[in-house]
C-alpha cells in the first residue's frame, strides 16, 4: 500500500526510534498495576540521575531540598521532594532546565506552544521524547483498528504564510491527511466529500462539532468513520449527539501537552487511561501535576499543567489496568471578580453541569469578563425567559448579587482561529 510504504519512509527518516517505542507500549499494554509501578520507578530512576547529571535547574532544585539521585534509592515516593514547577519556570529557568548543553543527542526537534494560557514557550525534544509520543497516539489508535497512515480529516489551525502553507501542505501529504480551512459551504462540501473517504477524524472537538452540526444540516450521513478523535478542548457531552448521526461515532478524548507528552488515551470502553509508560500523573489540590518520564532533552518533573482534574481507580471491562483519568474538569485560570469577591473560574463547569443534570439542558458556552463585577455569557442557542430563570438561579447560588450576568444568544462560542475557552478574563 502506498500510503504506508510513504509514511514508513517518513518515520525512517524522522523517528528512527519509533517501531522500538512502539513495541514497548504495546508489550506493556496489558501489564498489571505492579508491573506498570515497577516501570514507573525504573523510568523514573533513570530520569532523575540524568537530570542531576545534565540539568543545572534540576541539579540545584534537588541540592536545595538535600535531594541526590546518584547516592539515594530511588521510589515514586521521592517526587513528593521535588519542587512543583510552573509553567512561568519553564520559561524563565528555560536555558539551564535543557540538558543539550551537556548531552549530546543524537537528533533533536525544536518546538513552541503557547498552550491555554498565552504564554510562549520554547524548548528542543529529543527524537526518543518524539517517538514515544507518537507512538503513545498509534497505540490509542490501534485499539480502534486504525492505522497511523490511514486517511483523515484533521481540524486544525492553519498558517496562511505561503511558505508554511506549502509546508502544511506537503505534511499533509505524507501523512494521508487533509483539513478544513473555512466554514464556507464550498470548502465544507469538499471536505465531507473527502470525508467519504476517510477512516477517522481529528482535531478541534469545537471544530468537529460545528461541522457535524452543519453536516446534519445538510443531510450528510457517513458510515465510513471509524474513529473521531478530540485533542486539545474540553468535549461536552452534547457534542456527541451531532457527531453520531453525521458521522455514526462519538468524540473520544486524547490528553496531553506539548510539554508533558500523551497524558491519556480514551479506550473503546469509554475511559481515559492515563499513558503510565511515559508520565506520573498527581492530583494535588485537584490539579494536574505530570512528570515527563520519556524527556530527556527539556525534563518536566512535577509540572503543573495548569488544569483541573479528577482520577479514578476503576477497573475498566477493556482490561487495561492503567490508572483512570475521569475528567479534565476545567483550566486554572484567572479568577471571576464580583464586585466584593473573587471566584475560580472552575465555578462555571459546577454552573452548567448542575444545570444539565437537573434540567437535562446541555450548553455549549463562552463567558468574558471585562469588567468588575459584570459577566458575558455567550450560548448557541436561543435565550428564552425558561433559560434566564434556570441561569439566573443557578449563577446566584455561587454568585449571589456579587456578579451581574449579560446573556448573549445565537452567539458563536468558538472564537475563529483559536482553541475554545470556556472563561476569558480581560481585566488585569
Amino acid at each position: 500500500m502506498l500510503r504506508k510504504f510513504i509514511y514508513r519512509v517518513g518515520c525512517l527518516i524522522r523517528n528512527p526510534s519509533i517501531d522500538k517505542c512502539y513495541e514497548a507500549l504495546k508489550e506493556s499494554e496489558f501489564y498489571s498495576s505492579e508491573e506498570l509501578h515497577d516501570l514507573q520507578q525504573r523510568k523514573l530512576t533513570i530520569l532523575l540521575k540524568f537530570c542531576y547529571q545534565h540539568s543545572a535547574y534540576y541539579r540545584k532544585s534537588f541540592d536545595k531540598v538535600g535531594f541526590n539521585p546518584l547516592l539515594e534509592p530511588i521510589n515514586l515516593d521521592v517526587l513528593s521532594k521535588i519542587p512543583i514547577l510552573s509553567k512561568d519556570d519553564l520559561i524563565k529557568f528555560n536555558s539551564e532546565i535543557h540538558t543539550t548543553n551537556s548531552f549530546k543527542f543524537k537528533k533533536k526537534f525544536f518546538s513552541e506552544t503557547s498552550g491555554s494560557t498565552g504564554q510562549a514557550l520554547t524548548f528542543y525534544k529529543d527524537e526518543v521524547w518524539d517517538s514515544y509520543n507518537r507512538s503513545s497516539i498509534n497505540r490509542g489508535l490501534s485499539w480502534f483498528s486504525i492505522s497511523p497512515w490511514d486517511r483523515n480529516g484533521y481540524f486544525w489551525g492553519f498558517n496562511f504564510v505561503f511558505l508554511h502553507r506549502l509546508k502544511t501542505k506537503l505534511f499533509d501529504f505524507l501523512l494521508c491527511r487533509f483539513r478544513l480551512f473555512s466554514y464556507s459551504d464550498n470548502d465544507l462540501d469538499k471536505f465531507l466529500n473527502k470525508c467519504k473517504r476517510a477512516r477517522y477524524l481529528e482535531g478541534y472537538s469545537s471544530m468537529i462539532y460545528e461541522v457535524a452540526k452543519l453536516a446534519n444540516k445538510k443531510g450528510v450521513n457517513l458510515t465510513n468513520i471509524k474513529l473521531i478523535k478530540g485533542t486539545s478542548e474540553k468535549i461536552y457531552p452534547h457534542y456527541s449527539s451531532e457527531t453520531l448521526k453525521a458521522f455514526g461515532q462519538k468524540i473520544i478524548s486524547e490528553y496531553g501537552s506539548a510539554e508533558s507528552g500523551i497524558i491519556a488515551f480514551e479506550c473503546p470502553e469509554g475511559n481515559m487511561h492515563l499513558n503510565e509508560e511515559t508520565c506520573i500523573v498527581e492530583c494535588i489540590d485537584g490539579k494536574a501535576i505530570v512528570t515527563n518520564l520519556v524527556a530527556m532533552s527539556f525534563p518536566t518533573i512535577r509540572y503543573d499543567l495548569g488544569d483541573y482534574i479528577e482520577l479514578s481507580d476503576i477497573e475498566c471491562d477493556c482490561g487495561r489496568k492503567h490508572k483512570v483519568l475521569k475528567e479534565v474538569t476545567g483550566r486554572v485560570g484567572k479568577n471571576i471578580i464580583g464586585f466584593n469577591n473573587k471566584y475560580p473560574s472552575l465555578t462555571l463547569y459546577y454552573i452548567f453541569k448542575n444545570i444539565a443534570l437537573s434540567s437535562g439542558l446541555e450548553l455549549t458556552y463562552r463567558c468574558e469578563q471585562s469588567t468588575i463585577g459584570f459577566l458575558t455569557v455567550y450560548l448557541e442557542v436561543e435565550v428564552t425567559e425558561r433559560l434566564i430563570s434556570l441561569l439566573d438561579s443557578e449563577f446566584g447560588k455561587y454568585f449571589k448579587d456579587d456578579i451581574k450576568c449579560e446573556y448573549v444568544e445565537k452567539a458563536t462560542v468558538r472564537v475563529k482561529g483559536r482553541k475554545l475557552k470556556d472563561f476569558e478574563s480581560f481585566i488585569d
